[in-house]
């Protein structure tokens, strides 16, 4: 691999996504996507005793449908990259802890899928495992304990809110396959804050971050937006999505109208179901990713997207002592297999 321009890397011989699965909870499985995803919970708690023990075992049970698709076991993989919302990404820990191959727990908060997936590439392609897995999980029940209020609470939440999905995604990244999906570059991303400390409108807090990191990956690459079907932002919402097309536009030139596509605007019927500006949380792209996109990139419906996750890197002692919300956005330009003809960019 090599590295192009500011940011960008370059990976030479294309790691590739061997086995992907997506599980989510009941409101997910109520949305537009529910048949996309390998399996949805009627109850939420996955009959554990607590909702962190819950969100492990979304987890646990998302690597292991991965590992299936993938033809695969635990004892094959060299690495697990994992990470969630919670205090020391606890509930990676806990749904990893039986594993016996080497673990990295990392928090990039709803980036973490991009993060935990680009990181997979880097180390696929230096030679430093043959196979990783990439895995990221949220809960609603648990977002809301930490980063809010408890449930009980029965608090109101504002227009601008967006509501956590429950959810886990993972991929398995190994060396590049023609019939698999490739991973071709990838962008970690550059901290950004524009001073906002609203909690609730965290779409208008990462926005920015979003912005600069894709116009970060078209100086570096030279790249131009018809050479990819759809840039796939995490969880902006519907507030965050329009601020990036404008931010896009006024600051950086950059149209991406018709392009850009929004996990956290696609994975619930706004309004049938009661999530004000759309779906946030680590698991929103994830499970999205992992079974909408990365299907359609297999069968060659799609030939190129950009995958760009986008992260509030507050905690509930930040947040409570006034500061601001500083964000992220992580990058990965992902590919169909060799060996699957297209009809070429949808958008073209």
């Amino acid at each position: 691999m090599h590295r192009q321009g500011k940011r960008t890397i370059i990976f030479d011989s294309a790691p590739s996504i061997t086995g992907n699965a997506s599980v989510v909870g009941s409101v997910e499985g109520e949305g537009p996507m529910c048949a996309e995803f390998d399996r949805v919970f009627d109850d939420d708690t996955l009959g554990e005793e607590s909702y962190e023990k819950s969100e492990s075992a979304l987890q646990k049970e998302a690597l292991t449908r991965a590992l299936k698709k993938a033809g695969k076991t635990e004892e094959s993989l060299d690495f697990i990259f994992a990470g969630d919302l919670l205090n020391q990404c606890s509930a990676s820990t806990f749904g990893m802890r039986d594993t016996e191959c080497s673990f990295l727990g990392m928090f990039g908060a709803c980036s973490t899928m991009a993060l935990t997936l680009a990181s997979a590439a880097v180390f696929t392609e230096s030679g430093a495992g043959i196979m990783s897995a990439a895995v990221t999980s949220s809960h609603f029940c648990t977002a809301e304990r930490q980063f809010r209020m408890p449930l009980e609470y029965g608090g109101q939440r504002p227009q601008s809110a967006q509501r956590t999905v429950t959810g886990a995604g993972a991929s398995i990244v190994s060396l590049h396959r023609s019939d698999c999906p490739s991973i071709e570059k990838a962008v970690f991303g550059r901290i950004v804050d524009m001073g906002i400390a609203d909690a609730n409108n965290m779409g208008a807090a990462m926005a920015p971050a979003a912005a600069g990191t894709i116009a970060d990956f078209f100086e570096d690459t030279g790249c131009d937006l018809r050479d990819f079907d759809y840039i796939v932002t995490g969880d902006l919402g519907f507030i965050g999505s329009e601020l990036l097309r404008e931010l896009l536009l006024k600051d950086y030139s950059l149209d991406i109208g018709s392009r850009h596509l929004d996990c956290g605007k696609m994975i619930f019927h706004r309004e049938r179901q009661d999530v004000h500006a759309g779906g946030s949380g680590c698991g929103c792209s994830a499970s999205v990713l992992n079974s909408y996109f990365l299907n359609r990139l297999k069968k060659g419906e799609m030939e190129k997207i950009l995958f760009v996750a986008t992260g509030a890197l507050m905690s509930p002692t930040t947040s409570l002592q006034g500061e601001t919300i500083p964000s992220i956005a992580h990058l990965v330009e992902l590919r169909r297999p060799d060996s699957v003809r297209t009809g070429g960019n949808n958008n073209a």
